[in-house]
C-alpha cells in the first residue's frame, strides 16, 4: 500500500476518534459543558501540519479532560536524529496521534490516558497504549480493567496482552519515588509487523477506551467521596505531574519537534499537591 495513503487512512481515523471520544464525554456531561477547540499550526512560516487540541473544564463528572489530535511533519533537530528510529540518515519525519487525558471531579474515579500515533521516518510505526491511575484501591476495577484490555489483545495474538502489560509497567514507573504511576495497563511502540494488522489493532484499542473510560465513570459517577479522598487525589496528582514532565517520552518528543506546548502539557491536572 502506498505511504501516502497509509498516513491519510491512520490521520482521518484518529481525527474520527478525536470527535467520537468528545461526543461520548459532553453525552456524561449531560450537554452542560462544552468543549473548547484550540486549532494550531506547528510553524507559522510554511507547511509543516498541526493539529486540534479539546479542553473540557470544571465539569460535574470531568475536572478537566483533553482530547489532542495532531498532524506534524518536517525534519527533526540534528541531536534528536540519533534517539528517532530510521531517522539518523534522513531526518525527515511524519507523524499523526490521539492523546487523552482525564482528570475526575470524583476522586474514586481514577485518572485515565491513552494515545496511539503513527510514526514515518524511513520506516513506520504505530505506538500507544492506555494506563489508569487511581488514587484510591479497587482491587475489583483493576481486575476488570485488565481482564478488558487482555480480550481486546486475544483478538489479534495472544503473546500483546502479556507483552505490552509488562512494558506498561516498565514503562510508567517513577525510579525516583520507587512506585508504579498507576496500576498499569497496556503500551506498546515500534510496531512495524504489518500494516493492516498492526493498524485494525490501533484502532481497536481506541474503541476499547472508549468502552473502559464510559465503564468506570458509569460505576463511580454516584460513590460518595470525602476530603481526605480529595487530598489523597491530589498527592496522587503530584506523582502524575512528576512522571510527566521529567519521563514521558510523548512529552519529550512534542516539545523537541515543535508541537504546541498547550496541547503537549494539557495532560498536566488542574490542581496537584506535594506533601
Amino acid at each position: 500500500m502506498n505511504l501516502e495513503i497509509k498516513k491519510d487512512l491512520v490521520s482521518n481515523w484518529f481525527k474520527t476518534l478525536q470527535n467520537s471520544i468528545c461526543h461520548k464525554i459532553i453525552d456524561i456531561e449531560k450537554g452542560k459543558k462544552k468543549f473548547k477547540s484550540n486549532i494550531w499550526n506547528k510553524n507559522p512560516t510554511k507547511d509543516e501540519g498541526g493539529g486540534e487540541f479539546k479542553i473540557l473544564k470544571d465539569g460535574k463528572i470531568f475536572e478537566k479532560v483533553g482530547v489532542n489530535f495532531s498532524k506534524v511533519y518536517g525534519r527533526f533537530p540534528k541531536k534528536f536524529q540519533k534517539k528517532i528510529p530510521g531517522a539518523k540518515n534522513d531526518p525527515r519525519f511524519w507523524a499523526s496521534g490521539i492523546s487523552v487525558v482525564m482528570h475526575m471531579r470524583n476522586p474514586l474515579i481514577p485518572a485515565m490516558h491513552f494515545n496511539t500515533r503513527y510514526i514515518c521516518t524511513s520506516f513506520d510505526w504505530f505506538g500507544g497504549g492506555i494506563d489508569i491511575t487511581p488514587s484510591k484501591k479497587d482491587i475489583n476495577e483493576k481486575k476488570e480493567f485488565h481482564k478488558i484490555l487482555k480480550t481486546m489483545c486475544n483478538r489479534h495474538n495472544k503473546k500483546y496482552y502479556p507483552k505490552y502489560k509488562k512494558w506498561c509497567d516498565e514503562y510508567f514507573y517513577l525510579p525516583h519515588r520507587k512506585e508504579p504511576r498507576g496500576i498499569g495497563g497496556i503500551f506498546f511502540d515500534y510496531k512495524k509487523d504489518n500494516f493492516e494488522k498492526d493498524f485494525k489493532f490501533t484502532k481497536d484499542v481506541g474503541v476499547t477506551f472508549e468502552l473502559i473510560f464510559q465503564t468506570i465513570i458509569k460505576k463511580k459517577l454516584k460513590k460518595k467521596w470525602t476530603p481526605k479522598d480529595k487530598e489523597m487525589q491530589y498527592l496522587k496528582r503530584g506523582r502524575y505531574t512528576e512522571f510527566n514532565l521529567l519521563f514521558d517520552r510523548g512529552t519529550k518528543f512534542g516539545l523537541q519537534t515543535g508541537g504546541n506546548v498547550e496541547g503537549i502539557l494539557m495532560s498536566l491536572p488542574p490542581i496537584a499537591k506535594w506533601e
